[in-house]
């Protein structure tokens, strides 16, 4: 892929750009409220808008996610606002409602595991047929070792991603190409799904679904909040803030504490083994703030619910959706077109196979949408999908996709396998 020189945005300092965001977000929820423009709402959700707006001003270079400072705003967002929202948002969570949840969500995120480690051989073998140049290369730069790297990332994360790429040694000065198809086609898939999500009911009702244990949840959930609601105190804010961040650095903690430990046992700190994935800070820190947040929704600290914990905990997720809606540029999708025609074909058969099997077990779009999320976006977009949907569903996403982490490489291996069988017999 030839590099091109981009001009530095017009704004680089993370204060300008963290004010953009925050007034690109709070522009869209006033207007949303406005009847005024109700037409343009249906047809463009303010969830998707939130995600595209950064997008789009990405593009056109106002700001950018090709610098040190956006580096630093999404680590901000992914380290220190997701986990203080799982916390948040797992306050007011009904324990047996989530449970009750039952078998349907792990079927379907094995569903969507099963479309990328399948989709993969499939897409590579059609464009050995339709456009062989895409697919061809020798060595360490054969294309198949490239999509393993995807196969990664699209099941696990980005651990599971760097698995790969050392178990099959692609050439490095290649693998931004890989990156760029990840990154266009997993946020160009997670607009269309933020746009289905406001086509719910109609989507369910073609499914056949049974939507009633996400509806019991989220239900409870709301009798709870109205049962305990009363007007916050400047008291109740500082105790919510105590106990958030001070959850969140137990997590921090104790996930730097076992990723180090675990990093020094050779069988784990070694890039090629399947344990690999488990030396991720980041893993343990989404686990820890989700189980932390459960735990402590057993107490009488769930009552926090009744002053507006899980819309602060919203908050920070919708900031994590512009942080994220950052990192797509629009243009790069003509930058190898080809290659990112094999990713959006590779995608198209994960979801086909997600919507069937829906279809068959009658899953809801929720299902469907998570199961999707935890294995292509990870932590950092399942939880913002799933709490598209309601603020109490997020928690369900944080961990599907913890489970993503743990089948990923094993997933993505198997998908190189067949990747490499493709190649040799129908390519090379």
């Amino acid at each position: 892929m030839t590099e091109v020189l981009k001009a530095a945005p017009l704004f680089q300092n993370n204060i300008i750009v963290f004010g953009i965001l925050a007034f690109s977000l709070s522009l869209i929820f006033y207007t949303s409220s406005l009847k005024s423009w109700k037409k343009f709402y249906t047809i463009f959700p303010a969830l998707l808008l939130c995600y595209l707006i950064p997008a789009l001003l990405n593009t056109a270079n106002v700001i950018s996610s090709e610098t040190k400072e956006y580096e630093d705003l999404y680590y901000v967002s992914t380290r220190y606002l997701l986990p203080a929202s799982l916390f948040l948002l797992c306050l007011g969570i009904d324990l047996k409602g989530l449970i009750n949840l039952g078998w349907k969500p792990i079927a379907m995120f094995f569903a969507g595991s099963l479309g990328v480690i399948f989709g993969g051989p499939i897409a590579l073998f059609l464009f050995s047929q339709i456009h062989p140049a895409t697919v061809s290369g020798t060595g360490n730069q054969e294309i198949w070792r490239g999509l393993s790297t995807i196969a990664g990332s699209w099941i696990g994360g980005g651990a599971n991603q760097t698995a790969m790429l050392e178990i099959f040694s692609f050439d490095k000065k290649l693998y931004g190409g890989m990156i760029l198809v990840d990154i266009v086609v997993a946020n160009i898939w997670m607009a269309i799904l933020l746009f289905l999500i406001s086509k719910n009911e109609k989507i369910n009702k073609w499914l056949k679904a049974d939507n009633s244990s996400v509806e019991n949840l989220i239900e409870r959930v709301e009798n709870y909040s109205l049962s305990v609601q009363k007007q916050p105190t400047l008291k109740d804010y500082m105790v919510m803030f105590g106990i958030t961040f001070g959850g969140l650095a137990v997590s921090f903690y104790f996930a730097e504490l076992i990723s180090k430990y675990l990093s020094g046992i050779p069988s784990f700190a070694d890039p090629k083994s399947f344990f690999n994935s488990f030396t991720s800070s980041f893993l343990w820190l989404i686990l820890f703030s989700t189980v932390i947040g459960v735990i402590v929704s057993t107490t009488k600290l769930r009552a926090l619910e009744g002053v507006g914990a899980s819309k602060i905990g919203s908050i920070f997720i919708y900031i994590l959706v512009a942080v994220i809606g950052m990192r797509m540029d629009i243009m790069q999708i003509f930058d190898n077109p080809f290659l990112i025609f094999l990713g959006i074909l590779w995608i198209t058969i994960h979801v086909a196979l997600l919507f069937l099997v829906a279809k068959l077990i009658r899953a809801p779009l929720f299902f469907i949408a998570v199961g999707s999320q935890a294995n292509i976006g990870g932590a950092a977009s399942a939880p913002v999908v799933a709490g598209a949907f309601d603020p109490s569903l997020a928690p369900v996403g944080a961990l599907l996709a913890i489970l993503g982490y743990i089948v990923g490489t094993v997933g993505a291996l198997f998908s190189a396998l067949m990747m490499e069988w493709v190649s040799n017999n129908f390519i090379n």
